[in-house]
């Protein structure tokens, strides 16, 4: 699986936050599309966050439900965010998911959001190796 690349595997058509976008307009979007974070990029295109079903259970621990204007993606976000280079090899970063249990991780070439990459990319991505 050596010569197989994040890029081939990535999903482009990434659903993403603003940092200015309503908290609870994007835990909606979350819940709607069935998916348990997203990045968060500027206007410029760059990744300045994520935002995660666990970022999201501090909307609910504050109580702050009762609320409609409980604050912004950038007041719920995590902004130190690892992510990856779309010529990043499958087989290494097999191994810093299985490191770091994280899900996903976002996809930046030159600083900028190109993609996002899941477990189930890189399974794909195996099943597709050694099937063929």
């Amino acid at each position: 699986m050596n010569s197989l690349k994040v890029r081939d595997y990535m999903s482009v058509d990434v659903i993403t936050f603003a940092p200015t976008d309503g908290v609870m307009d994007a835990m909606s979007i979350l819940l709607k599309q069935g998916i348990s974070g997203a990045p968060v990029v500027a206007e410029d295109g760059g990744l300045v966050g994520v935002l995660s079903e666990v970022d999201l259970m501090e909307v609910v621990v504050q109580d702050s439900y009762y609320n409609e204007n409980v604050g912004i993606v950038a007041d719920f976000m995590q902004a130190a965010v690892e992510h990856v280079d779309p010529d990043m090899d499958i087989l290494k970063l097999a191994q810093r998911f299985v490191s770091n249990h994280r899900r996903r991780y976002p996809v930046l070439q030159d600083g900028v959001l190109v993609g996002q990459i899941s477990r189930r990319d890189v399974l794909r991505a195996a099943m597709q190796f050694f099937s063929g």
